[in-house]
């Protein structure tokens, strides 16, 4: 099989950080591409989902809510409720 250099252009924070993360997995960076190429070439897809919609848990107004509870409860006012599991 003939070999070729593919080179790409990136933030190099985000570069150490997906090093780091590759080398945690056991994989080099050249792996990790290489699997990434495989993956969409198999699927006709890329392998994760690719949208301009965000998760609305993410939204800024669930957040704040998120984070009035989070005080509201660091400070004595909230109410802790047991985790009910439904089947």
């Amino acid at each position: 099989m003939t070999q070729t250099t593919f080179s790409v252009r990136m933030d190099s924070e985000v570069k150490k950080q997906f090093d780091d993360f590759c080398g945690q997995v056991g994989l080099n960076t050249s792996v990790a591409f290489n699997m990434f190429a495989r993956a969409v070439l198999r699927e006709k897809r890329l392998p994760f989902e690719v949208t301009t919609e965000t998760d609305a848990f993410y939204s800024e107004t669930n957040l704040a809510h998120l984070h009035r509870g989070i005080t509201a409860l660091d400070s004595g006012q909230g109410i802790a409720h047991d985790l009910i599991e439904v089947d």
